[in-house]
Order: structure tokens, then sequence, then C-alpha cells
């Protein structure tokens, strides 16, 4: 076992006036809610670790609550990230914490029913809902994660309420984890207040507490192998004006790659890992969502307050091939953003603009069976191809009627839904044309937060890319330990699922390099 390193604060590439080489037990890539669990569990453990994130280190201290500087210090591509084809754009999150740094702080445990599916269609044993109890139990302790009360419903929310119970479909509170928050309305830029019980906040203080080394603004380029085993990981660091600064390298006896379901696809790709059955990058689920707007006579500054505390799951069944499947919950963004899902040009799209206070929105979020893939282009840059499936296309329509049907319920005097030419209702008949769409590239505006199951899991390799314990099929010293393992979508907020799939991941690591000791 490799003595723990002395730094006890988190490093940047951009200092680095060298090449670097560095021996651990562990080293783990990327530093979001998967890969800050493991490098937690495992430094706790006495291993030495080392943690490789791409992304800067930016603490709250740092935050300005302004869309032009924080899109590009917390997202890919400053918030531009989308597939080949522009069709859906992805909100990918970067930087020390992951996109535990953006998120709204929605906790859900994966349903019973998608953990049962698991089990029982890919051979995922441990993985149901009574085997994960004990992990998500841990999780919601270590990070705070309470039930939101009433004081916590700003205006937006109310409104989604509202529709939902006269309708009288199923929806309710949500679950958070956050402490002393201030009710700002800027989760997604970053909490300036530092109230987010995250990967950031909680994980990885306590990794370095531990004896981890945790190294910002440096990109993994490759895992080199010999034979069926990783023996260096190459990186490189990234100096302040993105240029490429100094090469760094780890000797270990394990990597973890927990990258996301985008990054660590590509990483698996670009480093040629065998993947003799095609699995791997090819089954990639995006929870692509459409954001319908209905607009009120009274002022709803959707701004104000917790951007997201009740969910409607009335149109969510978990079974395959459902005819419903979309999660509804209020969609909020800031201005720009706003402006960016906003469908028209010119002066409508100015018109439009000018009614953002009294605008509520709220997002369809398909739980999809689509696969999308995810490889590495010549440049070594992430590629994604995302195209709904005829069943994906019509079960997202029904979410689309769902949420207009709620806006009107809530007193909405129209709904607009983003198709290429805005369609615009001031009733559910209105709408009926959308049942006859041709979905296209941007037609509808699509937007995805939660890229998962790139690198699934399961007991056959001719299915998955690692077994149920994390641990890849062909390389006998790599893991995988983020969103990239689940064989399917889960039609809800990961990030829980994704601490605990860290947490049961790193359990394996250490009990198979004790065995190797």
């Amino acid at each position: 076992m490799c003595p723990p390193p002395s730094p006890s604060s988190i490093e940047s590439g951009q200092s680095l006036d060298r090449s670097l080489s560095l021996q651990a037990d562990v080293v783990v890539v990327g530093s979001g809610a998967g890969g800050a669990m493991v490098a937690k569990v495992l430094s706790e453990q006495g291993l030495s670790v080392v943690v490789l994130e791409e992304g800067g280190h930016h603490p709250p201290s740092s935050f300005t609550q302004r869309e032009g500087d924080m899109l590009p210090r917390l997202f890919f591509d400053a918030g531009g990230r989308a597939t080949v084809d522009g069709a859906v754009s992805i909100l990918h999150g970067r930087g020390v914490g992951g996109s535990t740094v953006h998120n709204t702080n929605l906790c859900k445990r994966a349903p019973a029913e998608v953990l049962a599916h698991w089990v029982s269609e890919y051979g995922a044993h441990g993985w149901s809902a009574a085997a994960l109890d004990a992990d998500y139990a841990a999780v919601e302790a270590l990070l705070s994660v309470t039930p939101l009360g009433e004081a916590d419903v700003n205006e937006h929310n109310a409104l989604f309420r509202r529709g939902m119970q006269r309708l009288g479909w199923r929806g309710g509170l949500l679950l958070h984890n956050r402490r002393g928050c201030q009710r700002s309305g800027f989760c997604e830029l970053g909490c300036v207040f530092n109230a987010k019980e995250n990967a950031q906040k909680v994980l990885i203080p306590a990794a370095l507490a531990a004896g981890a080394r945790v190294f910002s603004d440096v990109r993994v380029i490759d895992l080199v192998r010999s034979g069926p085993r990783v023996t260096r990981v190459h990186a490189q660091a990234i100096r302040s004006d993105g240029s490429t600064g100094h090469e760094v390298f780890v000797q270990a006896r394990a990597v973890c790659i927990a990258g996301s379901a985008i990054g660590s696809a590509a990483l698996v790709h670009r480093s040629g890992l065998p993947d003799p059955h095609g699995i791997a990058g090819k089954t990639l689920r995006l929870h692509p969502a459409v954001a319908v707007a209905g607009r009120f006579s009274h002022r709803v500054e959707a701004w104000r307050g917790i951007p997201q505390s009740i969910e409607c799951t009335e149109k969510l069944s978990f079974a395959p091939g459902a005819l419903d499947r979309t999660w509804l919950i209020p969609a909020f963004a800031h201005p720009g953003g706003f402006a960016g899902l906003l469908p028209g040009f010119g002066a409508a799209h100015a018109a439009t603009m000018r009614t953002y206070p009294h605008i509520a929105a709220i997002a369809a979020m398909l739980h999809d069976e689509t696969c999308g893939t995810v490889t590495s282009d010549r440049h070594g840059r992430p590629s994604i191809r995302y195209a709904l499936s005829a069943p994906d296309q019509a079960a997202l329509t029904r979410g689309i009627e769902a949420a207009a049907e709620i806006l009107f319920a809530a007193g909405a005097l129209e709904v607009t839904v983003p198709l290429a030419t805005p369609l615009t209702a001031r009733t559910m008949s209105d709408l009926l044309p959308l049942r006859s769409h041709r979905f296209r590239p941007l037609d509808p505006l699509l937007s995805s937060v939660h890229p998962m199951g790139s690198l699934p899991l399961g007991s056959d390799p001719r299915r998955s890319v690692v077994d149920p314990g994390g641990r890849h099929h062909q390389i006998h010293n790599v893991y995988v330990a983020d969103g990239s393992v689940f064989p399917t979508s889960i039609g809800g907020p990961p990030q829980l699922t994704i601490y605990a799939a860290g947490r049961r991941i790193a359990a394996t690591i250490a009990a198979d390099l004790r065995t190797r000791a």
C-alpha cells in the first residue's frame, strides 16, 4: 500500500511548472458525485488516492450569480454542449464537484421498479431497492437529505401544484440536500451561500483530510495498458487560457473512471479499451426534455426562491414500453438560458422575452428508451449522437400535452410549445397539431441534464461493460463509478443513485485491492 501524500488542499494543473509522475493505490478520473464518493471512501480506508479533474476548482466565494461568468466555469462548452446535429442541448457540469455544484439539489432514490428490471433483465445482482437501501441511507445522512416544506414553495412551483391538484394528478414535495439555504434562486449558477451539501463541500474535503490528492485542471488523455491491466494513466494539465500544459502520469493499482456518462465513455473509446461486443458508449440515455411555457396575467417571477420543489408523477410509468413515461417538474432558467430555450427570432422573440416575469414553465422529461452513442472525435473530444425513437417521440408528445394541461388548469392565458415554428395555444384543442408533428433536429427544442447509461453494468459481458461491482469485464483493474453504469434511464434525478453507486463500487475496489495485496 502506498503512503498517503502530504498535500491537504486542491492542487491545480495550471500551476505545474514541470511534468509530474505520481503513484497511488487508486486513481480516480472525475470528481463529481461518483468520483468524489469513491475518493472519500477509499482514502478513509487508508488507501492512497489521486483524483484527476478536468475542470477547475471554483469555491462558492468565487460565484458571481451571473450567467456570463458562471456558465463557462461550471459547464462544458460554456453550457453549449450538444449532440452532433445540435438536436439536444446538454448541460454537462465540469469542475471539482462535477454537476453537484450546479444542480438544483433534487434527491430521489431510483424507483424500485427500475432497479428490479435491472436485476431481472440485466443481471444487476445486488442492485435491488432492498440491497441498495443501506447505501442510500448512508448517503442521505451524509448529505443532509431532507424533505422540503411549504416555506420552500415559490409562486412558480405553487402554480404548478395548483394545476396538478385541479386535475387530480399525483405529485408532491421533493427532497433536497441543502442546509442554510437563502432561497436566492441561483442554484444552477452555483450557490454563493455554500448551502449545497454536495461533493464539493462534503466529500472532497473529507477525502483530502484522509490523505487523498486532488488535482483540478488536469485532463486524462489515455489509459495505458499492458495486457489485461491499465498500468498508467496519462493526463495533461490545462492552462488558464485553455491550452495544453505539462504532462501528468499516474501509476496505480486500480483506476476508477467517474467522468460522467459522456466523459467516461469518451475516455474508454479514445483509450481503445477492449469492447468485443460493441457495448461501450452505445447505450446512452439523456432524459430529453421539452420546456412548455405558460403566460399568466400576474407576475410569477420564477427566479425567486427554490427553483424546483414540487414534482408530478401522474404521467410517469416505469413499465418498459409504457405510453406515459414523462416526469413533470417546473423548469426555470435565468434570462440568458430562457432566451436560448425560447423559440422564435427577432422582434417576436424580443416580445416574448418581455413577458419573462409572467412566465411559468414545465419540463416534460422523458424516461427514455432510445439508445444514443458517445465516441471520441479525432481531437479526443466527446462526440454525441442521439435521435429519439418513434415510441419515445410519442411518449414525449404525451408529456408535452400533460404539461400544457397543468398550465391551463393553473390559469395560464396561453401556452407555448417550442417547435421550430412556435405553437401557441389558448386551449388544449389548439395543441392538436402536436399529435401529427414529426420530430426533427431543433424541432422541438430538446434539452438534457441527466446523461446516463453509456457503460452499463450487468452480469453478461455481451450486454454490459462492467459487472455489478463496477469492474470492467475486460480489464482487470479498471472500474466505473458514475451514471454511466445505469443499464437504463431511471426517470428522475440521478445524483442520489450516483452517490450510492460510488459508495458501493468503492467497497468493491477496496475488497479487490485487499485480495491482491
